[in-house]
């Protein structure tokens, strides 16, 4: 039973020592990649369960229509369209700026690293490396979390970017006149 509680609290000492090597922007670093991957996994939500039930209702709607000819009705054919479209891209720019705002929160933290190291040279007087290296350490932490962060976020956000511009497309060619 111990062990399980060990390999449970294994992540959890991992970020620990990691935001105590990388300082507090670990942190700012780690709530960006939450809401970023809480974003990717309602996406994949989405496109799995919701859109093809909202795909088939309107489907099914413009099937039963008699007229499909008319302007009016190519309009309405049009909206349908554009309301699933907006499903499928709803989020992605949320989405979108995550992926940069990773490293940009890593460039803060290695600026704040450096700045530490040069305050600890002028308080010493001279460029110790005892004392130099906790703030490289926080600096290089910082920019590594960062770019972890906004790499595993990159495909997901292409991916969702192409499947909605392919099902839109293929719903185009569903919803036949």
């Amino acid at each position: 039973m111990s062990s399980w509680c060990e390999l449970l609290m294994t992540p959890l000492e991992g970020f620990l020592a990691l935001m105590h090597a990388g300082g507090i922007w670990v942190l700012w670093i780690f709530l960006a990649s939450a809401l970023m991957w809480g974003l990717i996994f309602e996406r994949f939500w989405y496109f799995k369960f919701v859109l093809p039930h909202q795909a088939r209702h309107s489907l099914a709607v413009w099937r039963a229509r008699e007229d499909r000819e008319s302007w009016a009705a190519h309009q309405i054919r049009r909206a349908m369209i554009s309301r699933l479209n907006a499903g499928m891209v709803a989020n992605m720019p949320t989405l979108k700026v995550m992926v940069p705002l990773s490293p940009l929160l890593g460039l803060v933290g290695t600026v704040s690293g450096m700045l530490a190291v040069f305050d600890s040279m002028a308080a010493l007087g001279s460029a110790d490396a005892r004392t130099m290296s906790s703030g490289v350490s926080e600096a290089m932490n910082c920019t590594l979390s960062g770019l972890v962060v906004s790499i595993s976020g990159m495909y997901p956000v292409y991916y969702f970017q192409a499947r909605a511009r392919r099902l839109t497309e293929w719903l185009g060619d569903q919803f036949t006149y």
